[in-house]
């Protein structure tokens, strides 16, 4: 995470309807899942509501993550949009997740996680982006990937390649997601790709609260 990473004050600001089903008090409940998406571990998660008296297993911290559906907010209007895709490893198979991120905000916009890649992909990827955010005067900025360009081409996009410079931002996020899975082998060991594309979502979700 950025050096000026905080626990951002929104925490009440999502709603955990499911949590009326549970043991555990809301509002702790609110804080485990988002100190753990904030980057602590499933295991000091569950340590941090012993302290409360409240105890619970890893499973339960993580099944809380996925049913609170956290995703990046809709309607942003940045001027520029940097966008790439990188390799995750899902048990013993290769995924690849797609993101794009508002390179003066550092907030991310949206992710994908899907088997392969290809231009059907990418261009699905900008499809949804574009029904989420209103990007129709933005630059898209692409490295040379085939696809990427592809897609913005079929799709009448402002455009340009761009390797490093603002497209940084989504390297970063890209750079978090794979400490965090390293380091939290329980994250997508055993895990089905639905389970790892929402906490992905979630992800992003916490990186927005704390840039």
């Amino acid at each position: 995470m950025p050096e000026n990473a905080r626990l951002s004050p929104s925490i009440g600001q999502f709603d955990l309807d499911f949590v009326e089903r549970e043991a555990t008090p809301r509002l702790l409940m609110k804080l485990s899942i988002q100190l753990h998406l904030a980057g602590l571990s499933l295991s000091n998660t569950v340590r941090l509501l012993d302290i409360f008296g409240v105890g619970r297993a890893r499973s339960t911290v993580h099944n809380c993550v996925h049913k609170a559906d956290l995703q990046p907010n809709s309607c942003r209007n940045p001027d520029h949009v940097a966008v790439d895709e990188t390799v995750i490893r899902l048990n013993d198979e290769q995924y690849w997740l797609y993101a794009a991120v508002d390179p003066e905000s550092n907030e991310s916009l949206h992710t994908k996680l899907e088997p392969t890649r290809n231009k059907v992909i990418a261009s699905s990827f900008f499809t949804e982006l574009r029904e989420k955010h209103d990007l129709n005067d933005a630059v898209f900025l692409v490295d040379g990937d085939k696809s990427l360009n592809y897609a913005c081409q079929r799709q009448g996009l402002d455009f340009r390649y761009e390797r490093h410079g603002n497209r940084n931002s989504v390297e970063r996020i890209f750079r978090e997601i794979k400490r965090r899975t390293s380091s939290f082998s329980n994250c997508f060991s055993n895990a089905y790709a639905e389970t790892a594309d929402q906490w992905l979502r979630s992800f992003a979700f916490a990186w927005n609260q704390l840039i």
